[in-house]
């Protein structure tokens, strides 16, 4: 583990979002979704390239509230650009499962 300040941590802009839309990227060098999650007036709408296919289908994860990093520079994954990070924690057999709040909040909202 690498030690941050506190100062480090401020830097980090961590939102909640809606997924409102979520759909196979089979150009992904590792099975991933394309999302589309709406944070809000303030954000608008980002992309993002997750690797939960293991616990979601797209289908399940339309409505979905994540919580996501909002001010990373864009990435390109294969041919797709990803606006945001959506976080998640391993499982014991090394899957994605979302962090997710445990009641609904308004999209865009800061974690804190």
């Amino acid at each position: 583990m690498i030690p941050i300040s506190w100062p480090d941590f401020e830097k980090i802009d961590i939102r909640t979002g809606t997924i409102i839309g979520a759909q196979a990227f089979p150009k992904a060098r590792k099975p991933a979704y394309q999302l589309t999650i709406d944070f809000g007036p303030e954000l608008g709408v980002r992309k993002s390239s997750a690797q939960i296919t293991a616990h979601y289908t797209p289908d399940a994860l339309v409505g979905q509230q994540v919580v996501a990093v909002v001010n990373f520079p864009p990435k390109q994954i294969a041919n797709f650009i990803s606006d945001c990070l959506v976080l998640g924690v391993y499982d014991d057999a090394g899957d994605v499962v979302l962090l997710q709040p445990k009641h609904e909040v308004s999209n865009g909202q800061k974690i804190g």
